[in-house]
């Protein structure tokens, strides 16, 4: 048997695994990453890329290739209500991109994952080690770290590392061997996706929408590109003897051609997936070297589009803690941050969803009237509060003793805050070669931001007692003018949104998130390298 050493095992190459493969790999981390199915998911199960999934994006280079390949935010960032998509009754409301659009250098978008899935393969293996139709037969825990075997096209190999992420879906063979607890609800809905081809050109532009819940018959139609490419979402109940058997090609067809309102409408059906509407929470999220990211950790129901991007979270939040063990010296605790900060976002998107969930269930029942039920999806669209407002609270975080925005709708609105556990506010910049955004100018370890001329990048970086020699982390200062200064980023708004004096400093983590700030104070390279020890969990 062949054996192979690698730092971290990444089982599982749907988007949240690949996505943990290439933030290890920016990390200078080496991962090697199995996937059992021997390609990317030939199926749409998502489509909604949030904000703050599409910021990632754009710090690894990829944001214009994905939006080239997804469907335009104008037309399509939208949801409908309506008997079919052609009767009379349909109803048509857009996101808010004016108000929310301008909380970030980018937006939310719509790809699919089928699509999307072959970008995130391509990047991450030209930057790991990425081996599709290849499964994890075996693993064994210790001390040290994990020992596994994996079994591809060219046997059977010993794999043994440090730490192993598990992104292996909702029925993660990994959580089980673990007998980790799987929390929540009942099954909620077995359902049903047909994908299908056809040319619904004919529809005209306000019937254009991301998303359509219908009412005769109950189901949801889904745009899985503007072109060609549509899903409608149906049901059946075991209960009821009800099962995907049923789904014949008759079935399929007559379900797309009521839900478009067309009898003889052309259709060429491209695939049946059943799948279980659910709402779980593992009850950990690690267990020694082994922690669950993605739906091994959380599902949600679809209503929202939160599966995906809360994994994608977590790959972001787990993998610079993994590399800060293993290359920057911090302390084993760091990585119970991971499931302090993770399991309560995880668990608050799982419940929203849910509420989603209910006025979607109203809706096709019959309980809400159509107008009603329009303007609440619609309001349940716009979810910036929750995709970029959430902070976290941890040993990973030094708060500055100020509390939290105070937001009337957490779940829509977001109200940005430099505030220590919070997401670095988006500040366009203004540089030589056109604006920049604040998310821009972060590295992929830590990064001091202060205004020009208070001392702190000095401190941070210039002498051999600044504090990222004495830390010994990658720390990179940048410093922002508040007026036009040639060949300088400047902004005359950005110290005061982040809460910043002439002498203020904020010190952001690998993720995007604040760890520390000084409001107004004497540059210290003692003050940012101790900040940087409590994050880094190296207590005496």
């Amino acid at each position: 048997m062949k054996e192979l050493e690698v730092e971290v095992l990444v089982v599982g190459g749907g988007p949240v695994g690949l996505c943990a493969a290439i933030e290890l790999s920016r990390l200078g981390i080496s991962a090697l990453l199995v996937e059992r199915h021997s390609g990317t998911s030939i199926f749409p199960k998502a489509r909604l890329v949030t904000t703050r999934t599409m910021e990632l994006f754009r710090a690894w280079g990829i944001q214009e290739e994905v939006e080239s390949a997804g469907m335009p935010r104008e037309e399509y960032l939208a949801v409908g209500v309506g008997s079919s998509l052609s009767a009379p009754d349909f109803v048509r409301s857009a996101a808010e991109l004016d108000r929310d659009a301008p909380q970030s250098p980018t937006y939310t978008f719509l790809c699919a994952q089928d699509v999307l899935e072959v970008i995130l393969r391509r990047l991450a293996a030209s930057r790991a080690d990425v081996r599709y139709g290849t499964e994890m037969t075996s693993m064994r825990p210790g001390p040290d770290g994990v020992t596994a075997v994996v079994s591809g096209q060219d046997g059977e190999t010993l794999v043994r590392c440090r730490y192993l992420v598990a992104a292996d879906g909702s029925r993660s063979g990994v959580r089980d061997c673990l007998g980790i607890a799987w929390e929540g609800p009942p099954t909620l809905g077995h359902m049903i996706s047909i994908m299908f081809e056809a040319d619904l050109g004919f529809l005209p532009a306000d019937r254009r929408a991301a998303l359509s819940f219908l009412t005769d018959p109950p189901c949801a139609v889904e745009a899985v590109d503007h072109r060609r490419r549509w899903m409608v979402q149906t049901g059946y109940e075991p209960d009821q003897g009800g099962s995907p058997d049923d789904f014949t090609e008759e079935v399929c067809l007559r379900a797309v051609r009521d839900a478009v309102g067309v009898p003889d409408l052309p259709v060429r059906l491209l695939g049946v997936m059943p799948w279980l509407q659910q709402a779980m929470l593992a009850a950990a999220f690690r267990a020694g070297p082994v922690f669950l990211a993605g739906d091994a950790a959380h599902v949600a129901t679809p209503q929202g589009g939160f599966g995906m991007n809360c994994g994608i979270q977590d790959a972001h939040n787990l993998a610079w803690k993994l590399a800060a063990v293993l290359r920057w010296g911090a302390g084993e605790a760091l990585l119970d941050t991971y499931e302090a900060e993770r399991r309560p976002i995880a668990g608050r998107t799982v419940d929203e969803s849910l509420a989603n969930a209910l006025i979607t269930w109203q809706m096709m029942e019959g309980r809400l009237p159509m107008a009603e039920a329009i303007q609440r999806q619609a309001d349940r669209r716009s979810s910036e509060g929750l995709v970029l407002g959430f902070h976290y609270d941890s040993a990973a975080v030094v708060p500055d003793g100020t509390a939290p925005p105070a937001v009337a709708d957490p779940y829509r609105t977001y109200v940005p805050a430099a505030r220590p556990g919070h997401r670095a506010p988006h500040v366009w910049l203004s540089a030589d070669g056109g604006p920049v955004s604040t998310l821009d100018v972060l590295v992929p370890g830590f990064t001091l931001l202060s205004p020009a001329g208070s001392g702190w990048a000095n401190a941070a970086t210039a002498t051999p007692a600044s504090a990222a020699v004495v830390a010994g982390v990658p720390l990179t200062a940048v410093e922002i003018a508040d007026g036009d200064t040639a060949g300088a980023l400047s902004s005359p708004t950005w110290a005061k949104e982040y809460g910043l004096g002439p002498k203020g400093a904020v010190l952001v983590r690998p993720d995007g998130h604040v760890a520390w700030r000084v409001a107004d104070a004497a540059p210290s390279p003692d003050a940012l390298a101790a900040a940087l020890d409590t994050v880094l969990a190296r207590h005496p």
